[in-house]
């Protein structure tokens, strides 16, 4: 099979595309045929060096997968071959997603919404199961609930302004002015030009001083130590972000606040719920951009520098297949 395999951390230049063995299910695994993946963070996180302590070169990588099932291992119980899934490879653990062929745990499979294409799909698993894992499992947003998302125009943040407008949150976001009539569309109460305007300033004004009861991290920085100013008493916040450095969390200690650091953890159940949101139409994906796999390396650079795209928005998606060869 084809697949792009990483030969050297560093550069986008070190993916090659190669002929590889195709994998074979073992025990309570499905085979997926993959039609499209996409790209995330950490996908140029990994592939630049960041976590090669955890992976051994040269390396298929890649966290989104949506395809057809070809073929099943013994002791599968929940599919079968000709279903359409999608998924989240383990991360750090095996194969990723940038090949022809995938094998997969069917644990943390699910079958692919039935209103959206391959493309489509595969820009879900990882950046809304993300989001949900931080709303949901984490934070339990609840109704009438305010919530400030950072990045409301990225892949994380997308999502989570859909989820937790579904949940019945009142949804504030920080974002460039120009994506700001996208994001009210798609369910934003507010949205806040973080490069002309203090957010602390906005959502204290907005909150009369009360705060909001979560906020969203998908951008660091002093995010962490900021978000003790304009949280509620026995407000959360949930990142996703690595610490760099300490952060002096004296505000957030006033305020009784919890904070939740979320590595997004791949099962059926969490995707399962997605795809009812997809079916719903209250969660779409928002694809803006698709690559060949043989062009991998300019969609790593795309999302990583936005040199091409200073406003980019959205997803990538990277097509591996035709949908209707």
């Amino acid at each position: 099979m084809k697949a792009a395999l990483l030969e050297q951390f560093g550069s986008i230049e070190n993916f090659k595309i190669t002929e590889v063995s195709r994998p074979k299910p073992q025990f309570r695994e499905v085979l997926v045929e993959v039609y499209a993946s996409s790209v995330n963070p950490l996908d140029y996180q990994v592939r630049r060096g960041d976590y090669k302590n955890e992976l051994a070169l040269p390396v298929i990588t890649g966290h989104d997968i949506s395809g057809v099932i070809v073929e099943i291992g013994p002791g599968v119980q929940n599919f079968k071959i000709g279903d359409e899934v999608y998924y989240s490879p383990e991360i750090f653990n095996g194969q990723g997603s940038y090949a022809q062929y995938h094998c997969a745990e069917e644990s943390i499979v699910g079958l692919k919404p039935v209103n959206i294409t391959h493309l489509e799909a595969a820009t879900l698993p990882l950046a809304a199961g993300t989001a949900w894992e931080m709303l949901v499992s984490r934070a339990q947003l609840k109704i009438n609930q305010t919530i400030l998302i950072h990045g409301g125009a990225g892949g994380v943040g997308i999502p989570a302004i859909q989820i937790a407008k579904e949940m019945g949150a009142r949804v504030m976001t920080t974002a460039r002015k120009i994506h700001h009539t996208f994001l009210l569309e798609l369910g934003a109460d507010y949205v806040i030009d973080y490069e002309n305007e203090d957010y602390i300033e906005v959502i204290n004004q907005l909150t009369a001083y009360k705060g909001v009861d979560v906020i969203i991290d998908t951008i660091g920085g002093n995010t962490l130590s900021d978000s003790g100013k304009i949280l509620s008493q026995f407000g959360q916040v949930v990142t996703l972000v690595d610490i760099e450095k300490p952060q002096n969390l004296i505000e957030a200690w006033g305020k009784n606040a919890t904070y939740h650091f979320v590595f997004t953890r791949q099962n059926r159940n969490k995707l399962d719920e997605l795809t009812k949101l997809v079916e719903r139409g209250k969660l779409k994906p928002i694809l803006t951009k698709v690559f060949p796999l043989a062009e991998i390396g300019k969609a790593h650079d795309l999302l990583e520098t936005k040199a091409t795209e200073k406003d980019f928005y959205g997803k990538i998606g990277i097509a591996i297949k035709q949908e209707h060869d």
